[in-house]
């Protein structure tokens, strides 16, 4: 088995730190094994329930009911250190091993998943094939997916508004995850076919999911109020673990998986804005001024030329990328980060400005229901007029444009098919309250069918490469590979979920 780059030594340490876990874990797996197969001792059922067991406090029983531990099991768990589990696990401690089971086959699981990402893009155990655009397939097999969400997973919805409590649904978690999971599969799409000719609405997309992180980091910081370090963890943890493996194991720059850095930076910035004197977020000239904060330090950073370089430069040991290809040899470590990071720098911001005024577009919905037919219909019908005319200027003068032109335009406007998505989306409660559980469903894994999609999916075949093969297990039968390869690409992407 050939390998196409040389051994590093985050790659050595990630071995020697696997091997022992995954024989730990094949040892659990037999000591369980060995116990249930055991003979089990039989007693009579009136010595099942002993005088012993009658000393457990009435507080112990009631957290555990609850699902937590008892002040006994706590203590014990508290009295037991990381130095001690770490001996009893090299020592191979056969209670601590059954006791840890479940966490061994996860974290092993973990491994082989890695390795076989390594197998795909740094070997030439599995071969490769060009990518190939036919604008008929690359249709055809979309709307096929279109159909197929439409007979399958349309499901209508009944959850009520956290604000008025009604059904209204504007902007409710399933119409979000379904955004996200059609505009994936066309990201996934366009990557896979190498379809350079939706570059431009690819680039809305990706504005349209960081949207969304302004969008609902700002909804959940703002109405729970929870600024906890556990919660900021939890997140950094989410966007992050994964990725951080990827870049171990495969020798890759942390910015070839550019959406990473990118929602790690604008959730930071969003905790920060309505982290920094939270108790006076409910005061309107406060989030006024935190919200105009917010533009100003992205026009000091990313419009000031020089003052980029300038704040970002400690950080590019973490933000830079040096891309193989050498053509873009001469390009300056951060000019990724540069790119990537500029394209969006506003939008994060108009997602939080939405969530601001969530509750009052919905009180605003909630009384244009509640008017008569006619004027209801006078009102709807003018909103979809502007919005259309409003979404075809658009298309005609900025979507239009060559993509080079086009990124100069896209900072400023992408709020604009974002905003007309929106209204169209929900300018009916029949609309709202649908929604396609399919597309939803691969909504939920955005970030592992991203991340997966460079080493098991496509193949850069070096480090830091760019994904310009495609993974072939079929030679010669491109479509049944396509067919082979999403299967297990879209269940790998699953198990790294859960």
């Amino acid at each position: 088995m050939a390998v196409s780059s040389p051994i590093t030594p985050g790659q050595v340490s990630f071995l020697l730190g696997i091997i022992p876990v995954f024989v730990a874990w094949i040892y659990s797996e037999f000591l369980e094994y060995k116990k249930s197969s055991s003979p089990s001792k039989v007693h009579s059922d009136n010595n099942l329930v002993e005088l012993g067991s009658e000393t457990i406090k009435e507080d112990d029983r009631a957290i555990l009911l609850e699902g937590g531990l008892t002040k006994s099991a706590s203590a014990k768990f508290n009295s037991s250190s990381i130095k001690a589990n770490l001996i009893r696990f090299l020592t191979m401690d056969d209670s601590f091993l059954l006791e840890n089971r479940l966490t061994l086959r996860a974290m092993s699981e973990f491994g082989a998943i890695l390795t076989y990402f390594y197998i795909c893009d740094r070997t030439e155990l599995l071969g490769d094939s060009t990518k190939n655009y036919n604008r008929d397939l690359f249709i055809f097999l979309y709307l096929l997916l279109v159909i197929v969400c439409f007979m399958t997973s349309l499901k209508k919805h009944h959850d009520k508004s956290a604000f008025s409590g009604k059904a209204l649904l504007y902007l409710n978690r399933h119409q979000t995850e379904e955004w996200k999971g059609w505009m994936q599969v066309l990201f996934l799409m366009y990557h896979y076919f190498a379809a350079a000719e939706i570059y431009n609405a690819i680039r809305v997309f990706i504005a349209a999911y960081v949207w969304m992180t302004g969008f609902g980091n700002f909804s959940y910081y703002y109405i729970r109020k929870d600024f906890s370090l556990a919660r900021f963890t939890q997140m950094m943890w989410r966007l992050n673990f994964f990725v951080a493996f990827c870049c171990i194991v495969l020798n890759n720059d942390y910015m070839l998986y550019y959406i990473c850095p990118m929602h790690t930076l604008f959730t930071l910035m969003v905790y920060g804005a309505l982290g920094i004197f939270n108790k006076y977020n409910e005061i309107r000239s406060v989030m006024a001024v935190k919200i105009l904060a917010c533009f100003l330090v992205v026009i000091l950073i990313w419009e000031i030329p020089g003052v980029f370089d300038i704040f970002w430069s400690p950080s590019a040991f973490l933000l830079g990328y040096s891309d193989p290809d050498p053509s873009k040899q001469g390009l300056p470590r951060l000019h990724e980060w540069h790119f990537r990071s500029g394209l969006d720098r506003y939008i994060w911001i108009i997602g939080m400005i939405y969530a601001y005024y969530h509750p009052n577009v919905e009180k605003w919905m909630e009384k244009l229901e509640e008017t008569e037919t006619k004027r209801r219909l006078t009102i709807k019908t003018s909103i979809v007029t502007v919005t259309v005319f409003v979404g075809y200027l658009w298309y005609e003068y900025i979507y239009k444009l060559d993509k080079v032109t086009y990124n100069k335009f896209h900072p400023y406007t992408s709020w604009i098919p974002i905003t007309v998505y929106i209204s169209l989306r929900n300018f009916t409660q029949q609309l709202r309250s649908y929604s396609l559980t399919l597309f939803a469903w691969l909504g939920k894994i955005t970030l592992e069918t991203y991340i997966s999609q460079f080493h098991i999916w496509l193949r850069s075949n070096k480090p830091n490469g760019q994904p310009k093969w495609l993974l072939s297990f079929i030679p010669d039968y491109p479509l049944l590979n396509f067919m082979l390869t999403t299967a297990i690409y879209i269940l790998i992407s699953l198990r790294l979920l859960n």
